[in-house]
């Protein structure tokens, strides 16, 4: 994982649910939850970067299991503090999954695709197909860029990737955060996985496929 990106979560862990807090997403987040707990259901869950767990709970109540994985430890703290039975909570880094990383039916990313460099998403999607094997369930949701709402784009680099200045630990950082577009997730993810489907809200977009 991007080092700067990692230090940015650490120091932003106080605020790092924050934007669910927010009024004007509550009616996307209620219809999203539903969605992603009912897509999940009965599965064997790998979740990547799951943060304090937000996700992790929505998954685990209908889910068959959930590994749910971060890099930051800190964060697994907070969150194994009310884990659900079926959960498994354990330090590992999203961008580089151990051989070992285990047998899943789904797995789900939620607000983390878009910190994945465009120009390195392909050789990411081929890691996780040969981490986790054909058929699996690609589940991610991810923010939609909102005037008014979202953190405005501070600058965009040569390969397409937008950057947002945010305040963390009393210190403006940049972050990656990429807003993709349905084609552009058509696209980039079609020699990698088949069955696509995107719904999109106000707030939140969630793609559904399989890996090839």
């Amino acid at each position: 994982m991007n080092q700067e990106l990692a230090n940015y979560y650490a120091a932003s862990a106080a605020e790092l649910e924050a934007p669910y807090e927010m009024p004007e997403r509550q009616a996307d987040l209620a219809a999203v939850k539903d969605r992603v707990a009912e897509l999940l259901r009965g599965h064997k869950v790998l979740e990547l970067a799951c943060g304090k767990g937000y996700w992790t709970k929505v998954i685990a109540a209908t889910a068959a299991s959930v590994h749910a994985i971060d890099i930051n430890e800190d964060l697994l703290a907070e969150a194994r503090r009310d884990a659900p039975d079926n959960v498994i909570y354990a330090q590992a880094d999203a961008f580089e999954l151990p051989a070992s990383v285990g047998r899943y039916t789904a797995v789900f990313a939620g607000s983390w695709w878009s910190h994945v460099r465009r120009e390195n998403q392909d050789r990411y999607l081929a890691h996780l197909r040969a981490q986790l094997g054909k058929d699996v369930l690609l589940v991610l949701l991810d923010e939609c860029y909102v005037d008014g709402t979202s953190t405005v784009i501070a600058r965009t680099d040569v390969e397409g990737n937008t950057f947002q200045l945010r305040m963390a630990g009393g210190e403006r950082v940049e972050v990656l955060k990429n807003f993709p577009t349905d084609s552009y997730l058509r696209k980039k993810l079609a020699n990698a996985v088949r069955e696509i489907r995107i719904e999109r809200l106000t707030h939140y977009w969630l793609l559904t496929a399989r890996l090839k």
